[in-house]
């Protein structure tokens, strides 16, 4: 998706684009843990869903990702585990498979 726009300045890219750029920079050093906040926030489903395909294929390379994310769903589907915040104090904790089965988290945070 980048490669196309590699002439282009970084601050004239749409929003999921400029996401894309951020991880792509992040990755240049070859991390083994990749630390991200919010990095749907804002943008279209359809980018969304490119990010968190993008994600899944930096884990599965190998890369630890610690994720911080309100799109519980997506969050969950692409972790091994989670953790639930309520006003800054962890509240659950499982494997991610649990959580979104748990009738607790469906109701709060996956509409049920």
């Amino acid at each position: 998706v980048l490669a196309e726009r590699r002439e282009q300045l970084a601050g004239t890219l749409s929003g999921g684009e400029q996401q894309m750029l951020a991880i792509g920079r992040a990755l240049m050093a070859q991390p083994r843990i990749l630390l991200l906040d919010e990095p749907s926030l804002g943008l279209a489903p359809l980018l969304v869903k490119t990010i968190f395909q993008t994600l899944w294929e930096i884990s599965s390379a190998g890369v630890t990702i610690v994720l911080v994310e309100q799109n519980a769903h997506a969050a969950l589907k692409l972790a091994h585990r989670g953790y639930v915040m309520e006003v800054g104090k962890i509240v659950l904790e499982d494997r991610a498979e649990a959580l979104l089965a748990n009738s607790q988290v469906r109701d709060a945070y996956l509409g049920g």
